[in-house]
């Protein structure tokens, strides 16, 4: 699971925005729309980068498609140190 999580969130193009996911559902579980809205950014760009969470398991949907919320797994939480790393990572390549 480590080696997935720090090529899905801080070797990969899309890696910031699975990081942005991440914290907001950190904060708590959400929809799609509410992910979009959260962050500003289009409904399908989520989407997109959801998709890629839930083929890692590192995120996981509840409730039926059109309004399911996500999480992050059980997997996702035991190696929340190392999430933590990767936020840290990530925060200071923009110094």
């Amino acid at each position: 699971m480590e080696g997935v999580l720090w090529h899905l969130l801080a070797s990969s193009r899309g890696g910031p925005t699975r990081v942005r996911i991440l914290r907001a559902l950190d904060d708590r579980p959400r929809n799609a729309n509410e992910l979009a809205e959260r962050l500003d950014m289009d409904y399908t760009t989520i989407r997109h980068h959801l998709d890629v969470l839930l083929e890692n398991n590192v995120v996981e949907r509840s409730g039926d498609e059109y309004a399911a919320v996500y999480l992050c797994t059980d997997q996702v939480r035991a190696n929340w140190d190392v999430v933590e790393e990767i936020f840290e990572t990530v925060d200071g390549e923009g110094d």
